[in-house]
């Protein structure tokens, strides 16, 4: 019977069997999954399947249109201002959690008051580059 001081023997091809086999196997899977639809699915192509559709309604006109950049970059800076204050909840639940017991509730004070602080200078720097404007 082995104690906690025998020594496991080491057989690294043994150790990664179980990954390949599961690599194998989702591989397999989904080889499978793709193959399913192609062997099962009628295929009868017509013109009218080959345009473009756009919810039922049929197309007038040229179907490409540039959008004004205003649009990417509004929602560039609300996905990047989304994204930082979303790290704002862990920080707090799992820090100021484990710090504030300790003593640290200054620490864990002011270092939040400095990241929101980053954040009101891009605000700010966004906002006087126009990029919050609506022309």
């Amino acid at each position: 019977m082995p104690t906690l001081t025998t020594p496991i023997p080491a057989n690294p091809a043994a150790d990664w069997l179980p990954v390949a086999v599961f690599l194998v196997t989702a591989v397999l899977f989904a080889a499978v999954l793709l193959w399913i639809p192609r062997l099962i699915a009628p295929r009868h192509p017509t013109p009218d399947k080959a345009r473009p559709y756009e919810c039922g309604e049929r197309v007038s006109g040229e179907f490409w249109q540039q959008i004004h950049i205003g649009y990417y970059l509004f929602a560039l800076v609300f996905i990047i201002f989304d994204v930082e204050v979303v790290f704002l909840w862990p920080y707090v639940r799992v820090l100021g959690g484990r710090l504030i017991p300790q003593g640290l509730g200054l620490f864990v004070f002011f270092d939040l008051l400095l990241f929101v602080g980053i954040l009101v200078v891009a605000l700010v720097y966004a906002w006087r580059k126009g990029v919050l404007r609506w022309e």
